[in-house]
């Protein structure tokens, strides 16, 4: 198993090719602005290479968000975004916590489950 880090704000080139790859696409969010304001985050390490990643965004008060579960997709179904979730969780109570919340596309639902979510009735609008 990968070493897992709490909130070791990796260089942004780091972030930006573990999102390429796990998420498709070259355009990551601007973490430099979006992680000095999360609750927590996390990444799994590998001979010291970013392999996966989760944010724990959070209102500033009771209630957390799990964002961006990442793993590179070589080394996905091994448990990686199953620990950092669950480690991600520990993360958030132990912070102050009371209600962490995730939003999930239909085919993530067992994985979620998993981890210990139960759906919720909520609202929602996408926007742009």
């Amino acid at each position: 198993m990968p070493e897992l880090r709490i909130d070791p704000f990796p260089p942004p080139d780091e972030l930006a090719a573990l999102w390429a790859v796990a998420w498709g696409t070259s355009e990551p969010p601007d973490f430099a602005r979006i992680l000095p304001r999360s609750l927590a985050h996390l990444g799994a390490y590998h001979e010291n290479r970013l392999i996966g990643f989760v944010n724990v965004a959070w209102d500033g008060g009771i209630h957390a968000f799990i964002l961006d579960t990442s793993v590179h997709p070589d080394l996905r179904r091994q448990g990686i975004a199953t620990e950092l979730v669950k480690e991600a969780v520990r993360i958030a109570g132990e912070r102050g916590a009371k209600c962490l919340h995730v939003d999930f596309e239909p085919h993530l639902e067992g994985f979620y489950r998993a981890c210990g979510f139960r759906p919720t009735e909520a609202g929602l609008i996408r926007l742009g």
